[in-house]
């Protein structure tokens, strides 16, 4: 099998310490420009390439063991915590939310209309 990260010019061996881990980054940055992450002016029009071909050039920063897992504690921590937020909103909070979605919706009942006999 040919290992294809040898044919890449851009590419230099200690950069990364497996293709998984460069597969795996370049899938990351793959999603985050299909969900409308920007991206600087590329050669290619595919999101995968542009992923892979950022992630080479070292435009992509990831972050590996402990620091990676520091990361995602405190990601999950900001969510929780947001969520959190959200569940002890007061009665007042939630009338004033109400309040600015009846602009967008009507869930007043509708009257029933009875239907003439012929």
């Amino acid at each position: 099998m040919i290992d294809m990260l040898r044919l890449l010019p851009q590419y230099t061996p200690d950069e990364f310490d497996s293709r998984h881990r460069l597969a795996i980054v370049a899938a990351q940055r793959a999603k985050h420009i299909l969900q409308g992450s920007r991206h600087g002016a590329s050669r290619f029009t595919k999101e995968t390439t542009i992923a892979i071909d950022e992630v080479l050039r070292g435009q992509v920063k990831y972050l590996v063991g402990e620091e990676a897992r520091d990361a995602m504690k405190e990601a999950k921590r900001g969510k929780e915590g947001e969520m959190e937020r959200i569940a002890m909103m007061t009665g007042d909070d939630a009338k004033e939310i109400k309040k600015e979605l009846s602009v967008y919706v009507d869930d007043t009942p509708k009257p029933v209309v009875a239907e003439s006999e012929e």
